[in-house]
């Protein structure tokens, strides 16, 4: 499906009818992260309109010539939002660089949100701050990966990575490599280089948010980190931090069994606050 907003051409897709869960992916790949991850944790739920899209520059939606840095990548997304989202209220679930936008979101609009999730949240856009620790490897498959050609793509799953088999390779090619090979990569390099932080602290809140969220970082996480995230705890009040061992940039792969049910967790709370509000419990 495209969404028209001026001149960009957002490419989406909408699965489901209910409240709406606004899907963000990260940086350099596309919407494919996010329903690998979302879509078998709705299988067996029902009432929930799962909203994914690719952000401009990646995915199959081109970047228009005016957009060189993250505040127009915000204004953007806030627009395909206007127009996408059918009601008030919806969730917001970013990852990794996605997540950055989603607690721009949460700063900006947090009237209109029933909840929030943050998936290895990139919390310091100046990759030089950020801390992160040491690189391990718990599990790698020689033999499998020694079939596998050298590639761009191989390079990225060996690094962010720290579970490396065959099932996480699989994953792999499902949910990263369709949006690497459709990155616009020229544009990418310059927004990287010259536009990729907020003007803005996403971080500084007028008021804690107070409706369910759950945020999860990688213990052992070399792209973004996890200490960082451990900043947040104030500003969601109602926030579950989830902080995996075993556990690498790939944290939705790497511990799926964990990552699957603290999300259907924080679901039940967002429907539980839902009840509660509308004091029918």
């Amino acid at each position: 499906m495209k969404c028209e907003v001026n001149d960009l051409r957002f490419q989406y897709e909408i699965r489901g009818e209910g409240m709406p869960v606004l899907m963000i992916h990260g940086f350099g790949i596309d919407r494919h992260v996010m329903t690998g991850c979302m879509e078998p944790i709705f299988e067996s739920r029902s009432g929930w309109k799962r909203i994914y899209f690719d952000l401009p520059g990646m995915g199959r939606t081109p970047a228009p010539h005016w957009l060189n840095n993250a505040d127009q990548m915000l204004e953007a997304v806030l627009a395909f939002v206007n127009k996408v989202v059918d009601c008030d209220s919806f969730l917001v679930a970013g990852e990794s660089y996605g997540a950055y936008l989603t607690r721009a979101i949460v700063k900006l609009i947090p009237e209109r949100l029933k909840g929030a999730l943050l998936i290895c949240p990139v919390i310091v856009a100046d990759r030089d701050r950020r801390e992160v620790p040491r690189k391990q490897i718990f599990v790698r498959d020689e033999s499998f990966l020694a079939g596998i050609e050298h590639s761009e793509c191989k390079n990225l799953f060996e690094r962010v990575l720290v579970v490396q088999d065959q099932k996480r390779w699989n994953r792999f090619i499902q949910d990263i490599i369709p949006g690497m090979r459709t990155k616009d990569r020229a544009f990418l390099a310059q927004f990287q280089k010259h536009g990729y932080s907020l003007s803005f602290d996403v971080d500084q809140l007028e008021h804690s948010f107070d409706r369910p969220s759950l945020i999860f970082s990688g213990r052992q996480d070399t792209s973004v980190g996890y200490r960082d995230s451990l900043k947040l705890v104030e500003n969601f009040s109602r926030g579950t931090f989830a902080i995996l061992d075993r556990a690498g940039h790939g944290l939705e792969v790497e511990q799926e069994t964990v990552f699957n049910c603290l999300v259907n967790e924080w679901l039940n709370r967002v429907e539980e606050d839902d009840r509660l509000l509308s004091g029918s419990l």
